[in-house]
């Protein structure tokens, strides 16, 4: 029988660092992650109503896939690129809102 896999813990006080390190405000750390901005909270707090929460090994993968560049995944090449949430414009472009036509249809 094979030996146990290390479990790997990221504390709130690393995961804060972390997004600290990428410039991202909770709210864009969601969007990056897919999340709600109430779990990063969860997360850097440690607990949700008294309880503890562990950050999910899935979001701590992400956040070294970030760190390390790489912006996105399609199942067989990585995208690299600047973490940016997806809803901010880009500098000098108007944020888009709802009544604006998308490009392309």
């Amino acid at each position: 029988m094979a030996p146990p896999a290390p479990s790997a813990t990221m504390t709130p006080e690393l995961f804060r660092k972390w997004r600290k390190s990428l410039g991202l405000k909770q709210k864009d750390a969601a969007e990056v992650l897919g999340l709600k901005k109430r779990m990063i909270q969860y997360y850097e707090k440690g607990d949700r109503n008294g309880r503890p929460v562990e950050i999910p090994k899935a979001v701590r993968l992400a956040c070294y896939a970030l760190s390390s560049g790489i912006a996105d995944f399609d199942g067989a090449t990585p995208l690299r690129g600047p973490v940016q949430p997806t809803s901010s414009p880009s500098p000098g472009q108007p944020a888009r809102g709802s009544s604006d036509p998308v490009p392309g249809t």
